[in-house]
């Protein structure tokens, strides 16, 4: 019973987020960085079929609305979003890339879960960079609740392994980071957003 309601409120809080990031978007206030988005779209889109093919009973709901979260800040982020081919971001694309094909193609759980992270890692690189040097380009309560949705999915798993947990704990973690950088002090004035970072694909 307690599992299943970890289970509910994991899944509501990742469908509330994007509701509340994605109003941010149309505001002005959030401008996600369009390789990452890409980036966590394939990798979210490939965790949910992977889960769902395994039978996969609870990572599979936070994993699949993660992926229509990840569906729809990518269609906004091309026409709302920044960066997409600086060298650093075809760097991290190409990395991401290795990560995920690896993860696929492995047949040994340890490394396949290693290299999905290191693909996620790599592919919220672009986006930590961009926070670190705009905050006001992203809001915390998108992250901050995306913490909490992964924490309750920790939750709700009954055998908590090392590599049942990792995952969802890399997603929390990640994500507390990048709230962080958004409400971090602020020892100067931020510099204003060159229109030059604006620019779309």
């Amino acid at each position: 019973m307690l599992q299943t309601i970890f289970i509910i409120i994991s899944s509501l809080l990742a469908l509330i987020s994007p509701i509340i990031y994605a109003k941010a978007i149309f505001g002005g206030e959030a401008k996600p960085h369009r390789t990452t988005r890409l980036i966590l779209l394939l990798i979210t889109s490939l965790s949910s079929l992977s889960l769902f093919a395994q039978g996969n009973t609870v990572a599979i709901w936070l994993a699949g609305v993660s992926t229509l979260q990840s569906i729809l800040i990518f269609i906004l982020s091309i026409k709302y979003g920044m960066g997409g081919w600086a060298k650093s971001d075809l760097i991290c694309l190409a990395i991401a890339l290795a990560g995920i094909l690896l993860w696929k193609i492995t047949d040994n759980p340890a490394l396949a879960l290693y290299a999905s992270i290191t693909a996620d890692f790599t592919g919220m690189i672009p986006a930590l960079i961009k926070t670190y040097k705009f905050p006001k380009t992203e809001v915390w309560t998108f992250y901050f609740l995306d913490v909490f949705a992964a924490l309750f999915s920790v939750l709700a798993i009954k055998n908590r392994t090392l590599q049942e947990t990792s995952y969802p704990l890399y997603i929390m973690l990640i994500n507390l980071f990048m709230v962080l950088l958004i409400v971090r002090p602020k020892k100067r004035p931020i510099k204003p957003i060159p229109q030059t970072k604006l620019r779309m694909w």
